[in-house]
């Protein structure tokens, strides 16, 4: 084989390798630790195993910590960072039982609003609908409506 062909060879596997890693990125919203997630999780297998795995910000902290006992390699900061992204991006809102700090963190919420959920939801009973939940005063629409697919009612 000619140095050429071997060479041509290894650009058009590294630019597909580029191209593959920004199409990996491009499914990961930005935010804080997302790049920790993306180096850290892949050193071992595909990150994206993350969008495939819908559970709780608890289930998520257990996962991470079978991670570090399996020999994943990251500081830390670099942990709490990946911890943190998930919960905002893709760990499952139980709706009806979360308590307010982790409604602030999966759905983005000031404390304040969190607090109104869930005393809205201890006055009028479990929320049934998405429709229910855009009834919490305070609540922002849109906000619901861009994590509603991780709804647990």
């Amino acid at each position: 084989m000619s140095g050429h062909v071997l060479l041509t060879g290894c650009v058009m596997v590294g630019l597909w390798t580029f191209a593959a890693a920004g199409a990996v990125q491009d499914r990961f919203p930005d935010g804080p630790g997302k790049a920790q997630l993306l180096t850290v999780c892949s050193g071992c297998h595909d990150a994206e195993i993350v969008l495939a795995h819908l559970q709780s910000p608890g289930e998520w902290t257990d996962t991470l910590q079978k991670m570090v006992e399996l020999g994943a390699d990251a500081t830390p900061d670099d942990w709490r960072a990946i911890e943190g992204y998930i919960d905002a991006n893709f760990a499952l809102i139980r709706i009806n039982k979360a308590a307010a700090d982790e409604l602030r963190i999966t759905m983005d919420l000031a404390a304040d609003v969190a607090g109104a959920v869930v005393k809205y939801r201890q006055a009028n009973g479990p929320f049934k609908s998405v429709d229910d939940l855009k009834k919490v005063p305070g609540v922002d629409a849109v906000k619901i409506e861009a994590r509603k697919d991780r709804f647990v009612f």
